[in-house]
């Protein structure tokens, strides 16, 4: 059945603002190719958004031909205003940005261990509050807040994990009650393979699943170009994958034997050690860089026995990597986290060589680019913004689903 005109009219609207946000600011004759519209549809439509105070003259297009310009719309930028929360075990931090990604203000917080669970979830949304404020966009439109631990697929909110904190949980519903604004909560992994398809390591792939590599390890699942969550929502929970090299197997509770005891920070600092690579007390604390990523990074600077090192940390994570790729053959894995970024490509290829003697799948390992975490790991979840000129693309929130 064909579409009413007012649907028609909404879909071409949506359409248009899908393109202006990622591709543009753009002309009314750009509008008409990239849409497949008439002239009188485009027309009207640009007519129609300008009057709804979503899109603006940005500029002109055409100086150098002869005629007049043509004009350059863009999205109205400051219509509305989002926020997002990168939620830590001990830590808040909390991004403002407008409608095309350009960061307004942000701020972080500490929150001790010993914080009560009210007392910490307030904190948190006072900070948030305040740091909208500071940046004049209040109200919100929007929040998003990646943390660890699981979503529950059918109520979208932070399942109780064991060992994180229940502030975790707390902070989403105090926001629901406090804001106007729409809450959305999504596990900070998932996100980061959602921020790697649109403008990272994973543009050209719609099937990839993404290693967090941090103080735990976590894995996110990409197929078909759609975010896989799993039943109860733990897809990707590969620190309790079974694997060659542990001690025992790990239980419902704890993921000691499993993946995580293998390549979870701890470990990872274990074989440096036994490799003659040291982690310098003091040198990661808290919800700062784990010691994993540091050894990595002096392995690759030439410190210690850092081939052997090397290869045999790659070695682990093929083991991963292998299993993954005998169940879903992703065809592509990024090694992401704090971990992922320190070794980088000299580390993702090491990974790679030795995945191809371990499966008959072609699988490519890369190097995820977003950066290893804090306040820089996950883009806004919505559509892929092109940074326009002093607007640089955000990437907000980050984070691993082990914590």
């Amino acid at each position: 059945m064909p579409a009413s005109p007012s649907t028609a009219r909404a879909i071409n609207d949506r359409l248009a603002l899908r393109l202006l946000q990622q591709d543009g600011p753009l002309t009314a004759t750009q509008l008409k190719t990239l849409t497949g519209l008439s002239r009188p549809t485009v027309a009207d439509l640009v007519e129609r958004l300008q009057g709804a105070g979503l899109i603006r003259v940005v500029g002109e297009a055409g100086s150098e031909r002869r005629g007049p310009n043509a004009r350059l719309y863009g999205i109205a930028a400051d219509r509305a205003h989002l926020a997002a929360l990168d939620v830590r075990t001990g830590s808040v931090a909390v991004v403002v940005a407008d409608l095309l990604g350009a960061t307004l203000a942000e701020a972080t917080l500490p929150i001790g261990s010993d914080t009560d669970t009210e007392a910490a979830a307030e904190q948190a949304a006072a900070l948030l509050e305040r740091t909208a404020g500071e940046a004049g966009a209040a109200p919100l439109h929007s929040v998003g807040i990646g943390a660890p631990g699981l979503i529950d697929p059918v109520t979208g909110e932070l399942r109780d994990t064991t060992g994180l904190p229940a502030w975790h949980r707390r902070l989403v519903r105090v926001l629901q009650q406090r804001l106007p604004a729409t809450v959305l909560v999504e596990n900070e992994t998932n996100l980061a393979a959602v921020a790697e398809q649109r403008i990272g390591a994973a543009r050209d792939r719609d099937t990839f699943v993404l290693f967090w590599l941090g103080h735990g390890v976590g894995a996110a699942v990409m197929l078909d170009g759609k975010l896989r969550r799993g039943a109860s929502g733990g897809a990707g929970e590969i620190g309790f994958l079974p694997v060659p090299g542990t001690i025992g197997t790990p239980s419902a509770v704890n993921c000691d034997g499993g993946f995580h005891s293998l390549v979870g920070s701890a470990a990872v600092c274990e074989l440096a050690a036994a490799h003659g690579i040291y982690v310098p007390p003091g040198a990661t604390e808290g919800d700062k860089e784990p010691g994993a990523a540091f050894v990595v990074r002096a392995a690759l600077a030439g410190e210690g026995e850092s081939e052997a090192f090397l290869g045999a940390l790659a070695e682990r994570l093929a083991l991963g990597a292998a299993a993954i790729a005998s169940v879903l053959d992703p065809g592509c894995v990024l090694l992401a986290g704090e971990v992922g970024h320190a070794g980088g490509d000299a580390l993702a290829a090491r990974v790679e060589e030795r995945l191809a003697m371990m499966s008959p799948l072609r699988t490519e390992v890369r190097a995820g680019r977003l950066g290893g975490g804090g306040g820089a790991g996950v883009l806004w979840p919505g559509p892929p913004p092109r940074a326009a000129p002093g607007r640089p693309e955000r990437l907000i929130g980050s984070g691993a689903s082990a914590a």
